[in-house]
């Protein structure tokens, strides 16, 4: 079934209140909503919402009508997306990613590494996790700052997608670091990028469809549980998660946009977890909490 992208073409102002708008909107629903720069020079942004052919007409009749009070003159635009494999499509020309201390780049990028850079190699492949979206940057920024700051033993990385948050911690630490995903294929692509990484040891992943996997009891409770997933199901998880972090650890949390944050803080602070921090990139929330 296609995909389909609904966008308004605007100012960068007018498209980060589109943003928040639609953040609003569908704040607790699994659309992915972003802004795009098109024209530096010309001001011209995109403020899309991207869904599958079957929603689309519920979609588009609601974004319309909340459009209509605050920008009337905003044209909607259609856009079908093509069934490519689009990590691979987007990886076409991306610079290499710095976040933090550590630089995400492609196996063609290798001569982009400086002294003291914390390398991570990640191709084009069929799991999430290439560092140039918001959510992984945010989760790398606060990994380097957790784990410098505090002590870390072991660590979880829930929903690894391409590895790279795993292979994050073990190259800062010489810790073990389980890493697991409900998607078969992630598992495999996480594996493949852990041995390209030069990491022979350390990283256990494993396909785990929720917290009833043997494999959460196998190597925790956590120092640091790290979960870059939507926010629907971080507050879902809130109860569980929590007993699985042991006393003074930390969390990581991101796939959030900036609109859902006070709903999964409050979540995570009903589980006792403390809020620390949150730190913004691109309309997404990484958020870091403890156990005091």
């Amino acid at each position: 079934m296609s995909e389909i992208r609904l966008y308004v073409t605007t100012t960068e102002a007018k498209a980060e209140e589109i943003l928040d708008l639609l953040s609003a909107l569908f704040g607790e629903e699994d659309f992915a909503i972003g802004t795009t720069e098109i024209d530096e020079k010309k001001d011209i942004w995109e403020a899309s919402i991207y869904m599958m052919a079957e929603d689309e007409a519920e979609v588009q009749s609601r974004v319309e009508d909340a459009l209509k009070a605050s920008f009337p003159d905003a044209r909607l635009e259609r856009e079908v997306i093509p069934e490519i494999d689009w990590v691979v499509k987007s990886l076409e020309g991306l610079k290499p990613v710095r976040a933090g201390r550590f630089l995400v780049h492609g196996s063609h990028d290798r001569d982009k590494i400086r002294p003291g850079d914390i390398a991570i190699e990640i191709d084009a492949g069929q799991a999430f996790g290439t560092g140039h979206h918001g959510t992984t940057a945010g989760c790398l920024e606060v990994i380097d700052s957790v784990v410098r700051s505090r002590p870390v033993r072991n660590a979880l990385d829930l929903g690894t997608g391409s590895g790279v948050l795993a292979i994050a911690v073990r190259k800062l630490r010489n810790i073990p670091v389980l890493a697991t995903d409900i998607d078969p294929i992630a598992t495999k692509v996480a594996a493949e990028n852990v041995r390209r990484n030069g990491i022979a040891s350390g990283i256990v992943t494993r396909t785990a469809p929720g917290f009833h996997s043997t494999a959460f009891s196998e190597h925790g409770p956590f120092d640091l549980i790290i979960a870059n997933i939507l926010a629907r199901p971080l507050i879902r998880m809130a109860p569980k998660l929590a007993t699985h972090l042991a006393p003074g650890g930390s969390v990581i949390l991101s796939g959030i946009l900036a609109g859902q944050r006070w709903k999964v803080i409050a979540a995570y602070s009903g589980a006792r977890l403390r809020h620390v921090k949150t730190i913004w990139r691109n309309g997404w929330v990484t958020i870091h909490l403890d156990r005091p």
